[in-house]
């Protein structure tokens, strides 16, 4: 029998009384609304103070030998951690709760000025940005100009191209720059490109963490200061950091924008911050198409289609005003150069690197001869991503954030941090942007595709072109069949001093092939060829020696493999080969 803990009375139309049976009381385990978002609310804090821990160790440990109150203050923030990670499942109340997740912010931002502290110096980017400062602080050409003397004679962390050269020069929009010149005055070094990145990202953090429901604030302080990925990125000079930092507030409650026909305050603010995001780093220009349809689906459900089009233009001219202002003094300069800096690493046919789709022809087979084809798969992918945002604007807007960066996978530079430093707008759109505010949002009617089966076969088609055209890269033969002989010394140490390479152009083309080495996923610096011609005729052979950069490439470990890449720029091909390494006997 059912247990009853008490019987409820209720009359019925005739006069009657009428009995019916109460369930026993739910078990203690079964929590109302307020209980699970009191635990959620734990659980986030949880989350944000453990992730504090990871990689402050290895910054304790580095501190210790260079800086020991660096490492001082990190013993602290252990303490403070422990502390909290005690106080996140004590405390009662709300309140409580929210001064835990303030002093987890708060031992956030310490350890990231102390990893700051400890390494600021900056990889090519701040490298980069830091020359770009100290160029504007004297009123020097920014864009168009080389600066090869700025990474010694390594060349470590420069961007190679496919026509076997290195990118000297900087190709990032300029905003970066000018909130660097200031501080260059005072940190006349790369550090000053580190030290606006950083504090960008601590600033765009506290205003997540500021515009985030009370639960989900300590989310933002794990995404963006915790794990130690993004302020890696910020340590090393990143730009993107300063357009993520300022499209946090674009992304935070975007379907709000414009609500009722009006910017007001806080609509103009969003579009001078996402003119000036598109100033900072070119990420920021895939985000935006995405959001203007955002916008004008949701205006247009709630006004009709002329007041959300004005709405629109008002919002994309604010921000296209930002944008112009921020750049006119460096377009005036020389228009063509700064043009040409703001599309290079568009335009600049870098070498493969990520780990995106191009991986296939890059690590897992010999080459491909149409690597041009993942570019075109990017960009139809891009416009099938749009297509479909506009057509399935209430079930994809809530990825409004995520999806501009789908397209980079397919891009013959796909390295994770295109993905990985635009990820708190994924958290902004999760916590502020709910389905409930997209429901009314405008969609075009199609005819015969009403059912489930038709969408799902419309968006197919959409991205079918991309996938084709990845399809194509991937398959594509490599253009060079090579045999290497190789040159081996083992005085002092065993290394490659030079590579035979027989080539065979496969096709119809002529080809200029450039050469690097390859262990595990990066190429090495371009080497040299001694001998052979500039340019391989069509379905013809060569001879080349080429020998690596500095004379000498250490031979590979037991269990590690070398491969000599050859790379064409026009058109865009790859082709692979093994450099076998056979050791002599020692002598006796």
């Amino acid at each position: 029998m059912e247990k009853v803990d008490s019987v409820a009375h209720t009359a019925d139309t005739g006069g009657r009384r009428r009995y019916t049976r109460r369930p026993a009381a739910d078990p203690p385990w079964t929590y109302d609304d307020a209980v699970n978002s009191q635990q959620w609310h734990r659980g986030m804090t949880l989350i944000a103070t453990i992730s504090l821990f990871i990689g402050t160790r290895s910054a304790w440990t580095q501190a210790m030998l260079s800086h020991p109150p660096a490492a001082g203050v990190i013993s602290l923030c252990y303490a403070g951690i422990l502390v909290c990670g005690v106080l996140a499942l004590a405390v009662r109340g709300r309140r409580a709760l929210v001064r835990v997740d303030i002093t987890v912010l708060v031992l956030a931002v310490a350890l990231v000025v102390c990893g700051y502290w400890l390494n600021h110096i900056g990889t090519d980017e701040g490298v980069l940005t830091g020359q770009a400062a100290n160029q504007i602080a004297h009123g020097r050409p920014v864009y168009g100009q080389p600066w090869p003397w700025l990474f010694g004679t390594s060349n470590s962390g420069l961007t190679k191209t496919m026509s076997g050269s290195y990118d000297y020069t900087y190709g990032y929009p300029p905003l970066t720059a000018l909130l660097a010149a200031p501080v260059h005055a005072f940190l006349p070094s790369s550090a000053a490109a580190t030290l606006v990145t950083t504090g960008a990202l601590i600033a765009g953090t506290v205003t997540l963490w500021l515009m985030l429901p009370a639960p989900w604030r300590s989310a933002a302080t794990a995404v963006c200061l915790g794990f130690g990925v993004l302020p890696g990125y910020a340590r090393s000079g990143y730009p993107a950091i300063v357009a993520l930092a300022l499209l946090i507030p674009v992304a935070v409650r975007w379907p709000a924008t414009g609500a009722g026909g009006r910017l007001g305050r806080c609509g103009i603010l969003r579009a001078v911050c996402l003119g000036a995001a598109c100033a900072a780093q070119q990420l920021a220009w895939f985000f935006a198409p995405f959001l203007l349809i955002g916008l004008y689906a949701v205006r247009r459900g709630e006004l009709g289609a002329r007041p959300a089009a004005a709405v629109l233009a008002r919002f994309a001219g604010v921000s296209a005003v930002t944008w112009v202002g921020i750049n006119a003094y460096f377009a005036a300069q020389g228009f063509s150069a700064w043009w040409h800096g703001l599309l290079l690493p568009l335009t600049q046919k870098a070498i493969l690197h990520g780990q995106g789709l191009m991986g296939i022809s890059y690590y897992f087979t010999d080459g491909s001869s149409r690597l041009d084809y993942y570019s075109y798969a990017s960009q139809l992918f891009l416009v099938g991503l749009l297509a479909a945002t506009l057509l399935f604007v209430r079930r994809l807007g809530t990825a409004l954030t995520v999806l501009p960066w789908l397209p980079f996978y397919l891009a013959i530079r796909s390295q994770d941090g295109y993905f990985l430093m635009m990820t708190p707008l994924w958290l902004a759109a999760a916590a502020t942007v709910p389905a409930l505010s997209l429901a009314s949002a405008w969609q075009p009617r199609i005819p015969r595709f009403t059912g489930r089966g038709a969408k799902a076969a419309l968006c197919a088609a959409l991205v079918t072109p991309a996938a084709l055209c990845a399809g194509i890269a991937a398959s594509s033969p490599p253009p060079l069949r090579m045999t290497l002989t190789t040159r081996i010394s083992d005085q002092p140490h065993p290394t490659v001093t030079a590579v035979t390479v027989k080539a065979v152009n496969t096709t119809s083309t002529a080809l200029t092939p450039h050469f690097a080495s390859r262990i595990g996923q990066g190429a090495s610096n371009w080497w040299t060829v001694t001998s052979g011609p500039a340019t391989l005729s069509p379905h013809s052979a060569a001879v080349y020696v080429v020998r690596p950069a500095g004379g000498h490439r250490p031979v590979p470990g037991a269990h590690q493999r070398m491969y000599l890449v050859a790379v064409t720029g026009s058109p865009m091909t790859i082709s692979t080969a093994r450099v076998e390494v056979t050791m002599r006997p020692p002598s006796r």
